[in-house]
């Protein structure tokens, strides 16, 4: 009985338990139409654009060349360099969805990717 006893704890031991990660996804590359048809609270996205206009202290619109999202953009989550509203910009952040209000990107950084 003893060799079963360890044979069979040795066999149990050699088996490895594969847990997978469930915390936040890294942000992919996203249309902001999709964010606008279906957006989900705090879901991470990566949006390609321009920012074409300043609607109040750190808010702004934001565009894909189709569709417009408002973004809220603090100060320091600017990048060093100066750009405008011609310069292709990339924006990491995550979707703000609040009750009857349309969906906006909290962004908590810019790549400037293109300066015209």
């Amino acid at each position: 009985m003893k060799p079963l006893f360890i044979f069979a704890v040795l066999t149990l031991a050699s088996f490895q338990l594969h847990a997978q990660y469930k915390g936040p996804q890294a942000a992919v590359q996203q249309q902001i139409k999709a964010i606008l048809d279906n957006p989900k609270d705090n879901q991470g996205v990566r949006l390609t654009g321009y920012l074409t206009e300043k609607l109040s202290h750190e808010k702004y619109w934001f565009s894909d060349g189709t569709h417009q999202i408002r973004v809220e953009i603090e100060p320091e989550d600017f990048p060093a360099g100066e750009f405008d509203e011609n310069d292709l910009i990339e924006i990491h952040g995550e979707v703000e969805k609040d009750f009857l209000e349309s969906p906006e990107i909290d962004v908590e950084y810019i790549t400037i990717k293109k300066i015209n």
